[in-house]
Order: C-alpha cells, then structure tokens, then sequence
C-alpha cells in the first residue's frame, strides 16, 4: 500500500472513531434518568392508644330529652388490621351521673365500665366500625322516707349488662385521631328499692359521646 493510501486509510479510521464517540456522548445524553422518589406510606390503625370521652347517657335515643346525663371518661385499646380491615379490643370507664325512677323509689347509675370488641372498614384516615361488649354498673339505690320528702340510700351494688353501636374515627398527623360513637347500654332486671316487696326493672342507656384519643 503507497504511503498515500496508508494516509487516506488512517485519516477515514481516525474519523470514524470520532463519530462512533460523538455517537455515544449524544445516546447518553440523550435519555435522563428516571426520577427517584418513594411512595408516600399508606397509613395504618393497627397499635396501642389511650384517650378520652365525653357525652351523654338518656334513657331515649334524644340526647336532648329531660332524663338525659353526662358521661365522661377514658378509654385504652389495640387496634389490629389485615388490608382494609380492622379489629381491636378496648376497655373503656365512664363516670355518670344518673337517676331512674322505679317502683317503690329511684336507683342512680354513678360508675360503668365496659369490655368491647371492635371491628371495621378503613377508608385511609377514616375508620367506620361497630363495637359490642360486656358493662358493669354500680347502681344506688334510693328509697323515700314514709312520710317525708327525705330519700333513704340503700347499698351500692354492680350490675352487669351488654352494649353494642359503632361509630366514626378520624385521624390527624401525629398520632392524634377523633371519634363519635353510640352505644345502646342494656341493663336488664335490675333490684329496685321497693321495701321488702320484689320488684326489677329493665334500665337501657342511649350512650352519645365524642372522643379523642392518642396513637403509639
């Protein structure tokens, strides 16, 4: 080969490895990266929480009817859930102050505590659930003097009952979430005070009550 087709061969190499570079540079340039960034976390009920309750107690469905009573306390539980679902147990204790009329006397309802089983739908932040469980109340009896205006108190004593409702909770950013809930309270054959002649009454609550409560 003469020294000039030598040149001509070296220069056509040379540029065609110029190209196949520029070629390159351009490809890699030419395609950004995906961007990179994570999910946002889906959130979840499941955990330990404390909180608190305020409402009220009537022996009807209005909470604005004359017999009504307040309700305030505090409640503790665990929530579980698989997918959407969610199940959890509480345990939850109420001061009130109520008074039913009976034969014979009245009997006022002061202290309830209750066992509850929980299962319900999440919507993300928004938990629908129905409850039910088991109650305990401590009961006064309460007995008017003959003759007078005065009331005799008898002793104090617990009765047992069942309750089931449900109810809303939304949850906020830190841990912090808000409910409404209804229980329908069934006191049933409860002791009246009716000197020395046997006589029980069925005692039902209307439980309306708001609640806040603390996740951890």
């Amino acid at each position: 080969m003469s020294i000039i087709k030598r040149k001509i061969f070296s220069v056509g190499v040379s540029t065609l490895m110029a190209c196949g570079a520029s070629a390159a540079d351009l490809a890699d340039h030419s395609v950004p990266s995906a961007p990179s960034y994570d999910a946002p976390g889906t959130f979840s009920w499941a955990g330990a929480y404390a909180g608190l309750h305020g409402g009220v107690a009537a022996p009807k469905f209005n909470p604005f009817n004359n017999g009504r009573a307040p309700a305030v306390g505090g409640q503790v539980g665990y929530n579980f859930q698989a997918g959407p679902g969610v199940f959890g147990a509480e345990l939850e204790g109420s001061y009130m102050n109520n008074e039913a009329r009976v034969p014979g006397g009245k009997l006022e309802s002061r202290f309830r505590g209750a066992a509850k089983a929980k299962a319900g739908l999440d919507l993300d932040r928004t938990l629908v659930y129905g409850t039910v469980g088991v109650t305990t109340t401590e009961f006064e009896a309460r007995r008017r003097v003959s003759g007078s205006d005065k009331w005799k108190s008898g002793p104090d004593y617990w009765k047992q009952g069942y309750l089931f409702g449900g109810g809303v909770e939304h949850a906020f950013s830190g841990g912090v979430s808000v409910k409404i809930e209804y229980n329908y309270v069934m006191n049933n054959a409860v002791q009246a005070p009716s000197g020395g002649i046997s006589s029980k009454s069925d005692l039902n609550d209307n439980v309306i009550k708001a609640g806040i409560n603390f996740r951890f």
